[in-house]
């Protein structure tokens, strides 16, 4: 889709990822309405709505709002963070979690198909990640929720292949912004693991919508790594050892301090 026609419901706008992709959007031609638990200052040009994805009346109203502005690309970017070892993580952080990365995204989409099918032609955009389809250790709870969200994107392109409205799966490597928290930036660190900027991700967004690709992963190793994780995942465990042994080594500092 050329982008001077994409009029775009973005979700996460606020956020690190999601404020540079409303920047990128908008400066590439298409108008953006944003999506924000927190208000944002007027900015000519540009449309907010505040709204929780976590609560079912505002995803009504965000679909009303998507009907007044002709909506017919969603880029779904709105995320919670998970790290940690799972022993750690309490049962309410991992329902929060997964109801935001994944039934929440699952359930407005759903709220907005009927619109987008009434379009010429339509795209919807999951914002996954690298750890959708790489496990690595202290990532089990957001890496099982982004790799719901690969398969639901997977599973609805097919479902819709027949029909004006075109599923896609953007899927960020760790990317630099505040959605780290200090132990997962200490992780990071410890494990050599390679980082993007916000714009890197906002511009690898607006090529896939204007080359309307199935999917795109970004990074190198990541896009190779993540293809043979799918193919031969369990020999490549042991490659994944110096993760392990960090997060085990933070528990037992955290232990012995608390």
């Amino acid at each position: 889709m050329k982008l001077q026609d994409a009029r775009v419901l973005l979700t996460g706008a606020s956020g690190g990822i999601g404020a540079a992709m409303d920047h990128a959007l908008r400066q590439a031609g298409a108008k953006v309405l944003g999506v924000s638990r927190s208000p944002q200052a007027s900015v000519p040009g540009r449309h907010w709505v505040r709204a929780d994805l976590n609560d079912p009346r505002d995803i009504e109203h965000v679909a009303e709002s998507c009907a007044v502005l002709d909506i017919n690309v969603v880029v779904h970017a709105a995320g919670e963070s998970g790290f940690g070892a799972l022993q750690t993580l309490d049962a309410a952080r991992m329902q929060h979690v997964l109801q935001t990365n994944l039934l929440s995204p699952m359930l407005l989409t759903q709220a907005l198909l009927p619109q987008l099918q009434r379009q010429p032609q339509a795209q919807i955009v999951f914002v996954g990640s690298a750890l959708g389809a790489i496990g690595l250790p202290g990532f089990s709870l957001y890496g099982a929720s982004k790799a719901g969200v690969h398969r639901f994107a997977e599973s609805l392109r097919r479902e819709l292949s027949d029909t004006p409205v075109q599923v896609q799966l953007l899927a960020p490597r760790s990317t630099r912004t505040a959605f780290n928290s200090g132990e997962a930036e200490a992780y990071n660190r410890a494990t050599g693991t390679a980082s993007d900027s916000p714009e890197t991700v906002a511009q690898a967004l607006v090529g896939l919508i204007r080359d309307e690709a199935a999917e795109r992963y970004i990074g190198w190793p990541e896009r190779l790594a993540a293809r043979l994780n799918g193919a031969v995942g369990p020999l490549l465990d042991g490659s994944f050892d110096k993760h392990r042994r960090h997060l085990t080594q933070t528990n037992a500092i955290q232990g012995a301090t608390s």
